[in-house]
């Protein structure tokens, strides 16, 4: 069975099964100062466990401060595709995510194809943002993801870019029968191939779309008995009043946030 299809159950201990678990994580962090702010309103009314933070953007310095006196919990939002806009960002930095953006937005298959000549880049561009993130928040990510999931894409996966041991974001969970065997079949593979070398969640979601309110109860069912993680863009005016408005605590009835981001002891939730 595969934990990537909603119904699906991973194959956890019977006491791994009782740690449910409901993450709720705000992406973007740092992107500029209106995405920080709005995320970081729904960080005080609890309703966001965590964020995944963005660097070399306009509003990463002020963002990872406001996270360190805070005691927010940060992992690192890998950016590939959206051009860095900090001042102080290096030109050749620039450059090289230039080029990566223009390959992987280019068309809707390059993420899963490996790209021999730009392999420098993205471990460049890859390293640069962990030295940097390093040196904003104190200490190396624990978590990371990717900004348009692309931390996902071949020459990261394959390059084996992600710092071992680390959290990583599985691939989106589905239920049967809303992809095609061919896509559940690709992204099962992926997650196996995250498990052998990082910790997973045993599923994740977006919040959107808010409807139909069936989904949103089928997620957080889950969460009652297995380790859910779900994307939030706080900035987006509909998850911001769910969020914000505290129409999250209805919906998520006896199943509580998070207050931060884990996963199973045991180190391989996803497989």
């Amino acid at each position: 069975m595969s934990s990537d299809e909603v119904g699906e159950s991973p194959r956890l201990s019977r006491d791994a099964r009782r740690a449910g678990l409901l993450i709720m994580n705000a992406d973007d962090w740092g992107r500029d100062h209106h995405t920080t702010e709005r995320a970081l309103e729904c960080l005080l009314r609890g309703t966001i466990s965590s964020v995944s933070a963005m660097v070399f953007m306009d509003d990463s310095e002020r963002a990872a401060a406001i996270a360190r006196e805070r005691g927010i919990d940060a992992g690192l939002h890998l950016n590939l595709t959206t051009q860095f806009s900090a001042p102080n960002c290096p030109p050749l930095l620039m450059e090289r995510q230039y080029e990566l953006a223009a390959y992987l937005r280019h068309h809707r298959f390059a993420m899963v194809v490996y790209h021999p000549g730009l392999s420098r880049s993205f471990r460049y561009v890859i390293a640069a943002q962990l030295d940097e993130f390093s040196r904003l928040y104190g200490a190396a990510p624990g978590r990371l993801d990717g900004h348009h999931h692309m931390h996902l894409c071949a020459n990261v996966l394959l390059g084996r870019l992600l710092p071992p041991a680390t959290i990583v974001r599985r691939n989106l969970s589905f239920a049967a029968g809303e992809k095609s065997f061919g896509n559940r079949l690709y992204r099962k593979v992926v997650d196996h191939m995250l498990a052998r070398r990082h910790r997973l969640t045993d599923f994740f979601f977006s919040l959107e779309p808010l409807e139909p309110s069936g989904r949103l109860q089928r997620i957080f069912s889950l969460a009652r008995q297995f380790v859910v993680e779900v994307g939030t863009h706080p900035v987006n005016p509909k998850e911001y009043r769910f969020l914000a408005g505290g129409e999250i605590f209805r919906w998520a009835g006896g199943c509580p946030i998070a207050p931060r981001f884990a996963v199973n002891s045991n180190g391989d939730a996803g497989r």
